[in-house]
Order: structure tokens, then C-alpha cells, then sequence
């Protein structure tokens, strides 16, 4: 099974930024984590703070992978090019949020790439993506 973790812009800043609300780890430590808890599972990660690029990154893996673990960031609520390929693309994909964006500022509480997702998993932390991935096996 091959699954790809797709993160948006300011995540290559997890550890570092609002640790508050992001916590202290890195997502490249918390992906290690994440392949040796899933060791059947081929486990892939692309960043990238250009819309362009995640957007090809979808069409990309989107018609061969098993699933996709979506993190738009602040994409998901501008991007109506990334909720797009999201819908253009047959491999399921499931949008993960850090935070609870509900209990956010109220431009968080729109998601351009709800309607074309699996399933929205929001709010517990890096755990998040824990639960994405369990969702496709």
C-alpha cells in the first residue's frame, strides 16, 4: 500500500512555529514515527509552500497511490486549484488539520477540499495524520 503525506505551506516549520498550537515536534521526526508504526505501509512525504506544486504533486500520485493525507494548511481555505485536483484524481484523499480549525478564526471554518475528500480528520494534534492513515487499511 502506498500512501503519500502531502503537506502545505509553513508545515516544514512544525516544531518551531506556534507551539502552542503545533506542538514541539517536527514533522520529519513525527514521520519516522509514522513509518516504523506502519511498516507495511510504503509511506511517502512531499512539502511545499507553492500551491503549483502541491496541486501537481496530486495529479501526480493521484491516479496510482492508495490513498493521499492531505494537509492544505491555509491553502485548504483559498485554494479552489488544490480542492480541484483533489476531485480530478481517483486515489481517496484525507484532509488532516493539526488544530481544530472550527475553534479558529472564522475564515478557518470554510475548506475548499472537504467536498471532494474521504473524510476531514481535524484536531488532535499530529495524531492526525496517525488516524488518516489507519483510515485507508
Amino acid at each position: 500500500m502506498q500512501i503519500l503525506i502531502l503537506n502545505g505551506p509553513n508545515l516544514n516549520l512544525l516544531g518551531k512555529r506556534e507551539p502552542e498550537v503545533y506542538g514541539s515536534t517536527t514533522f520529519e521526526d513525527y514521520f519516522k514515527a509514522l513509518q516504523a508504526k506502519f511498516p507495511t505501509v510504503e509511506l511517502s512525504y512531499f512539502q511545499s509552500n507553492i500551491e503549483g506544486e502541491i496541486i501537481g504533486k496530486i495529479q501526480e500520485v493521484g491516479f496510482t497511490y492508495d490513498g493521499i493525507v492531505l494537509n492544505a494548511a491555509a491553502y485548504t481555505h483559498t485554494s479552489v486549484g488544490i480542492g480541484d485536483a483533489v476531485k480530478a484524481v481517483e486515489t481517496p484523499v484525507v484532509e488532516v488539520h493539526i488544530s481544530n480549525t472550527h475553534k479558529r478564526e472564522d475564515f478557518r471554518h470554510v475548506s475548499y477540499i472537504s467536498s471532494g475528500a474521504k473524510g476531514v480528520i481535524l484536531g488532535f494534534g499530529l495524531q492526525s495524520y496517525d488516524l488518516a492513515i489507519q483510515s485507508f487499511l
